[in-house]
């Protein structure tokens, strides 16, 4: 279709109407590489950060905090600390939803605990590992949400309290990291903790970018 025939087609669609094609559904092939690449990619970044020592916004933030208090790996504690969550993921996002993100964070735990046995990490540069950490997770999450699933975490509470309350969801996100941050001031370095900082914002930053539902069209 030439771009005259496209801006025909468009200056045709009714008033609220934006798609030109029908929306393609995912396979579940499709479904399952996208998981597949999104749990690699999460827990990727959080052995970066974990390497140097550092937290990030989210979920994956609280599972590296809590890993350097407590003597338990961090892919077990990231799917601890999201049960609670799961419970506002049905009514946030639905019964399908919550079953896809519980099977991506059972996925996430056994990922990290077999990480160990394919690579280890030495020598990392903390500036690369917080931006590399933090953009690499952001991306993870960002294939599990264009395919109808989340890593869980204070992302389904910010969506539930947007749904059931009113409260912006981005506002929310932002007080959860900031927390998260502040709290880590009481176990890292400051140094840690500004490096911590970079990778939430360059978490959040691809989150901002590139997690737009309305110029992407499959389901």
């Amino acid at each position: 279709m030439s771009p005259t025939t496209l801006e025909q087609a468009a200056a045709q669609l009714a008033p609220g109407e934006t798609e030109l094609y029908p929306v393609a559904k995912h396979t579940l092939i499709e479904d399952v590489y996208a998981f597949a690449i999104g749990v690699s990619f999460i827990v990727l970044g959080m052995i970066f950060l974990k390497a140097v020592g550092l937290v990030t916004g989210g979920v994956a933030g609280i599972a590296l905090l809590v890993s350097y208090i407590v003597p338990l790996p961090v892919g077990v504690l990231f799917t601890l600390i999201n049960i609670p969550f799961f419970l506002f993921s049905w009514p946030a996002m639905g019964r399908r939803f919550m079953i896809k993100t519980v099977l991506v964070n059972l996925a996430i735990m056994g990922a990290a605990q077999g990480a160990p046995l394919a690579f280890h990490l030495s020598g990392v540069n903390a500036i690369f590992a917080a931006l590399f950490g933090g953009t690499i997770i952001g991306m993870g999450i960002l294939a599990l949400a264009r395919h109808g699933a989340g890593a869980g975490g204070t992302g389904v509470l910010a969506l539930f309290l947007q749904k059931r309350k009113g409260i912006n969801a981005g506002k929310t996100q932002m007080t959860c990291d900031a927390l998260i941050l502040s709290a880590s001031i009481l176990v890292l370095q400051p140094h840690q903790v500004l490096f911590s900082l970079m990778s939430a914002i360059a978490m959040s930053g691809v989150l901002i970018g590139f997690h737009k539902p309305e110029r992407y069209i499959g389901r």
